[in-house]
Formats: structure tokens, sequence, C-alpha cells
């Protein structure tokens, strides 16, 4: 937990907004190969500005692999453009590309402040700089002691901060909320947010399904290194979830047979609610009304994204546990 951290709760101010909107990530023919296995198998795909982009998929799948070949740190096929330039044709890359894959690269023996100090001078930017950051992530209480002592969640926050250090136009963060209490899940979100409103191009991981349904406008799924889905969050939980309806009435087996006689199948969960396959609220009253039976409730059942996910990569998980017998 990360309690002993304050956030500062003020608004954060871009330094360069002009920079930010035209740095769109282009993903193509991405390969990475482990022997006869591929970790990575011809993965393309966009990253727009101005949204966060969800990069999800099971355990095992590619994501780590699929941002370090992003990046130029594995050696493997493909190209990845950030406006229209390779990573390492950036002059200036921490001001165009912002970038946490792990928290824990930091010297134990070093505060938060000489770690971001550090690499503030090895690119060029003002120290006053990490002040801001420190503020920016909750640490400035604590940005003298060596980071040796952090919880998990205050060196994804560091991680963060140096991610920010140049107010960069692109943020590609895996698994920023590890470790991360409630509240500081919850800061973690509003921060990309504001940030994508600014313009940045958002990429994010994270197997935290429920947060990313509250944070990704977009999503990038992938199973088995291959893409799944790269479409609205919307878009994805729509087309691979099934429409349901619940109906509460006074004789719930009676309106099940009623449903299923009219070409409706139904179910009743153990609470009594009678669930039913599709959209079409109307049909579902005028069966129970000619039944004779009191309707309680009638509504449309949400679906999940994590529903979504589990249909989507069904078939895709390398890692799957089994119930004990």
């Amino acid at each position: 937990m990360d309690h002993e951290i304050v956030d500062s709760g003020g608004a954060l101010q871009s330094a360069a907004p002009e920079k930010r909107g035209d740095l769109m990530i282009q993903a193509r023919g991405l390969c990475k190969r482990y022997g006869s296995a591929a970790a990575v198998d011809n993965l393309s795909f966009d990253v727009q500005p101005g949204v966060v982009t969800g990069f999800l998929g099971p355990n095992g799948s590619g994501k780590s692999t699929t941002m370090r070949l992003m990046l130029g740190l594995d050696h493997g096929d493909g190209r990845t453009t950030f406006g229209g330039r390779e990573y390492r044709e950036i002059e200036d890359p921490l001001r165009a590309v912002g970038v946490m894959l792990d928290a824990r690269a930091v010297h134990p023996k070093r505060s938060a402040r000489a770690h971001l100090r550090m690499i503030a001078d090895g690119g060029g930017i003002d120290r006053k700089r990490v002040d801001e950051v420190l503020e920016i992530v909750g640490l400035r209480s604590v940005a003298g002691k060596y980071a040796g002592g952090f919880s998990l969640g205050m060196r994804q926050r560091l991680g963060l901060a140096a991610a920010l250090l140049g107010d960069p136009a692109v943020l590609i963060l895996d698994e920023p909320a590890n470790g991360l209490d409630p509240e500081g899940v919850r800061w973690l979100r509003d921060l990309l947010k504001q940030l994508a409103q600014q313009g940045c191009t958002i990429f994010v991981s994270s197997h935290l399904l429920n947060e990313m349904a509250h944070l990704a406008d977009s999503l990038i799924v992938i199973g088995a290194g291959r893409l799944i889905a790269a479409e609205s969050a919307t878009e994805f939980v729509h087309r691979n979830t099934a429409a349901r309806i619940v109906a509460r009435v006074d004789r719930p087996r009676e309106l099940a047979e009623a449903l299923s006689r009219n070409g409706f199948p139904a179910g009743i969960r153990p609470d009594g609610a009678v669930v039913v396959e599709g959209r079409d609220r109307q049909a579902v009253a005028e069966i129970a009304m000619r039944a004779g039976l009191l309707i309680t409730e009638l509504t449309q059942a949400h679906s999940s994204l994590e529903d979504a996910f589990f249909h989507a990569t069904d078939g895709a998980a390398q890692y799957r546990a089994h119930s004990a017998a």
C-alpha cells in the first residue's frame, strides 16, 4: 500500500501542448521468435493520439515482448513508428516518448530525486522538472528517501515520474497499476485520461480488466502473439458478448416456460431472475402480461469487458488454471 504518499491534487499542466496530438503509433509486421515458437507473430496495429488505448492479452500472449519490439529493445522483424519515425531515429526521445516497462529498474541506494535527476541530466531536461513530476505522482514528501525502501506502488509512481520527465507526446506503460492501492489506481486513471485529453498518445497494458473498462477508450487485444482485436472498447464488448435481458416476476418458472414457447430461450438464476437472450424487452413484457405475471424488473443486462475478453481470447491462453477435484 502506498499510504505514505500524498497527491498534489492540482491540475496537470502541459509544458509543450503544441507537440501533442500528431504522434500516432504505427506498428507493422512485428515478429519475435524463440526457436520454433513465435512470441509475437506478424502483429500490426495503430495507436491514435487523444485517447487511452489499452493493450490486453492473456499471460504469455506477448504483450511485454511487443512493447520491447516497438522500442527497439528486442531484436525481431517489423517496424514501429512514432509520428513517422522509429524510436531510434527520434533526436530527443525523452520529450517524444515516455516509457515505463519495469518500475524496478532503479538503484536501491539512490533517492527518488537523484534517480530522476540522473535521467533528466542525460536527456538535457531542466532539473526543476524533477520536482514537478515528483509532485504530479505524489512522491514529493519522500523524494530524498532511498528507492530500495519503497513499496511496489511507490516504485510504480517513480517509474511513471521518469516517463513523464520530458513532458512527452507519447506514453508507453507496461502494467502501471501493479501494486497501487485503490486510491492509487483511481489517481492513475484520472492522470492518463487528463493527458489523453491534452492530445497525448497513451498505450497502456494491464491485467486489471475492471480498471481497463473504466480507463480505455480503445483496445488492442492479442493472443498467442497474434492480433485478436483493434477497435473501440465499446465495439469490442458489443461484438464479444451476447445481449441479455433480466426479468423479475412473481412466478419466474412460468415466465421462462412462456418465453421458450415463443422462441425466446430463457433460464432462471439462483436468485430467481429470469435471463433471456436478446434485446427485445417489449416482446418479453408482452409475453409476461399475456401469462398474467406481475413484472417487478425488466432491464437490459450490462455486458462486461471481462466477459468479452475471456470470450475473445478463449483458446489463446498459454497458462490456464483448473478447479480442484
